[in-house]
């Protein structure tokens, strides 16, 4: 009993280690890391975030807007984030935010007026496994919105579904779910049955 109470005594007389809010070196999220640099004036940081964060720029894009159009949005939504990174008040909410700043670009390209032309069968292109993809993509396209950016990123992109979490601010919960009624969707468009 004395030995239990004398332990008792040195614990609490030792020091406790103080708590921290900071966060250690190792600790710091890479994007942190990169922005930071970035805004210290190391551009080949923002080529890394442009590494990182390409793929589901390119995916939500996908998901918005014709095939055609999306190369060049990439490249104006990095533009884009790069003069106004210095607005961003949370480092490691860069995903989430380019994430926005490609929604809400997605969004301004159907409201921009643009004339189109129309494709006759001569300039169609009979490339049947190239048409087989793009129909698939258009069946994905019609699917509500938090089902087609989540398909679009895992089928089209290949990132998993805690990638795209992390990426895009959403819980791996929702992605999952997301995922998961997306698929079932698609494969009711595509005509499959269920146990197969």
């Amino acid at each position: 009993m004395f030995r239990l109470e004398a332990t008792a005594e040195m614990l609490l007389m030792s020091p406790q280690p103080k708590a921290t809010t900071e966060t250690t070196p190792e600790e710091t999220p890479l994007e942190v890391v990169l922005v930071r640099a970035v805004l210290a004036g190391d551009r080949d940081g923002f080529g890394r975030l442009y590494g990182l964060y390409a793929p589901m720029v390119h995916g939500i894009l996908l998901a918005r807007v014709p095939r055609g159009e999306v190369d060049d949005l990439v490249q104006d939504i990095f533009l884009h984030a790069f003069r106004k990174l210095h607005t961003l008040r949370d480092f490691g909410a860069f995903g989430p935010w380019i994430a926005m700043i490609t929604r809400n670009r997605a969004m301004d390209f159907y409201r921009r007026a643009k004339t189109t032309v129309e494709v006759t069968e001569d300039l169609r292109s009979t490339d049947t496994s190239t048409s087989k993809a793009q129909e698939i993509l258009d069946l994905v396209c019609e699917l509500p919105e938090a089902y087609r950016e989540t398909l679009v990123l895992r089928l089209v992109e290949g990132m998993t579904g805690p990638e795209i979490a992390a990426r895009t601010g959403l819980t791996p919960a929702s992605v999952r779910v997301n995922l998961h009624r997306g698929m079932k969707q698609l494969r009711g468009r595509l005509g499959y049955t269920e146990g197969l």
